[in-house]
């Protein structure tokens, strides 16, 4: 083993024996109990094991897409120009609006088949791109729809406070005190709520309105995580370390004093690279500080028909080491062990007994690789709960 493989905790010529949907045991194949010899074997042909990869942001449920904007912009349209030929999120509520459950379901099937392609196991979708009753509670049945069409585990965060629709235009307070909250609670009563989530930014909502979320989160028992410090210094990681929140995500103006809180209340940096190469960005989350005050960082796609249209773990892994120098160590724990913590998943992410059986089975020599190489897939099997 060398210096590189020990920061994996790497062990070559391993076994992990597998009883129902847990780990029951992993180490060298030399010291395999005699209760497991006997068992039946899958001889792997000294390929890597990982736990099975964790995307812990996602808005994978919407309508539309928005390749028109995108286009747009690189001809030089300015935002103002965009949204006045209906670009924009607003775009992506009118067309999530008008799909049908079935509709945001199958939409969103090729999006999630690709993840699975990769070896994700555990998924979080959001909802959010309805912004009123029915297609925020539409979006939430859809993503729960998920886990019944594919072999993989969707985790939901309600984010009714993502943006002001329309309709309630220069109104925030009366939509999240109209709709968002009634909305919320209608959801949990459907029980199609994991998490609260929300927008904290200049362009969205102020601290205010979104701890008024919280409160009601917290009221009756969900766990909260929060967009904070994207685009400007708003106080949103504060404010998520008050309620303890799972993750705050995006971080780009966060700075140590963000951390520091982050660190005392164990809420995990979710860094989303994605939507700093898609915006094209300068400002860079504060990965050292992050690091010096052992916050947990996870990496996750943010997949979103607007700022990252995305649907590759495996390009995030790259883009976390190669934007922002994150270790590749710290890439595949950002999707493994702490996009679990980041889920509020105590049970996967990591290989050891009495975990859930979730893995990834990869045609590589190192860990390394699964960061260094872009747009290349060494995906060998995939196993959820135990099951190829």
């Amino acid at each position: 083993m060398s210096a590189g493989d020990a920061l994996y905790g790497l062990i070559h010529e391993a076994a992990i024996a597998i009883e129902g949907d847990r780990i029951a045991w992993t180490g060298a194949v030399v010291d395999l109990p005699e209760d497991y010899a006997a068992w039946p074997r899958d001889e792997l042909g000294g390929r890597l094991v990982t736990p099975g990869l964790i995307d812990c942001h996602t808005h994978l449920v919407f309508g539309g897409d928005r390749a028109r904007e995108f286009e747009m912009r690189l001809n030089g349209a300015s935002y103002e120009e965009v949204a006045r030929a209906g670009g924009g999120i607003i775009s992506t509520v009118s067309d999530t609006r008008r799909a049908s459950l079935d509709a945001l379901i199958a939409q969103a099937l090729p999006r999630l088949d690709a993840l699975i392609a990769e070896g994700a196991t555990t998924i979080e979708v959001k909802s959010g791109y309805g912004l009123d009753r029915e297609t925020e509670l539409n979006m939430l049945r859809a993503a729960r729809a998920l886990e019944h069409q594919r072999p993989v585990t969707i985790r939901t965060s309600f984010l009714g406070a993502h943006a002001t629709p329309p309709e309630y235009k220069g109104r925030s307070d009366a939509y999240i005190d109209e709709v968002c909250i009634p909305t919320l609670r209608a959801a949990q009563n459907e029980g199609l709520v994991d998490a609260v989530d929300g927008f904290c930014e200049n362009i969205a909502f102020d601290t205010d309105q979104i701890e008024r979320v919280f409160r009601v989160a917290a009221e009756l028992g969900l766990p909260v995580k929060l967009h904070a410090e994207q685009l400007s210094h708003l106080g949103g990681t504060q404010l998520a370390t008050r309620y303890k929140a799972l993750s705050a995500d995006h971080l780009e103006y966060a700075n140590e004093a963000d951390a520091r809180a982050m660190a005392a209340s164990g809420t995990v940096a979710v860094i989303l690279p994605g939507a700093f190469y898609t915006l094209r960005e300068t400002q860079q989350p504060p990965i050292e500080a992050l690091r010096a005050h052992h916050v947990p960082m996870a990496l996750a796609t943010d997949c979103n028909p607007g700022s990252s249209p995305i649907t590759s773990l495996l390009l995030a892994l790259n883009m976390g080491c190669t934007l922002f120098r994150m270790t590749p160590e710290e890439s595949l724990a950002g999707v493994t062990s702490n996009a679990a913590q980041a889920l509020g998943l105590s049970d996967r992410g990591r290989i050891a007994p009495g975990l859930r059986a979730d893995l990834a089975v990869w045609n590589v020599e190192t860990p390394a690789e699964l960061s260094y190489r872009i747009g290349f897939n060494p995906l060998h099997a995939r196993i959820l709960a135990g099951r190829p």
